[in-house]
């Protein structure tokens, strides 16, 4: 059974249904979004980490290297 509604319920059905479609696309928008910044601050912990990692192995390689050239020389 079909049930018919006056011109303006149907406008009113409309307009309701197209703010919904804008609320949920914007819902949409920011999940999407809040992913974005979560994904890019994984990747600069993740690069932070290996940079500060390679900046330790460095230093201890020039240590050891400068060890290493004073124990010749004497």
């Amino acid at each position: 059974m079909t049930e018919t509604y006056s011109k303006s319920r149907q406008q009113a059905e409309t307009a309701f249904g197209n703010l919904q479609t804008e609320f949920f696309a914007k819902n949409n928008a920011a999940e999407e979004l809040e992913s974005v910044a979560q994904a890019r601050d994984a990747k600069t912990f993740r690069l932070r980490e290996a940079r500060l990692a390679k900046e330790q192995a460095d230093r201890m390689s020039a240590k050891s290297t400068l060890l290493a050239k004073r124990s010749k020389s004497s």
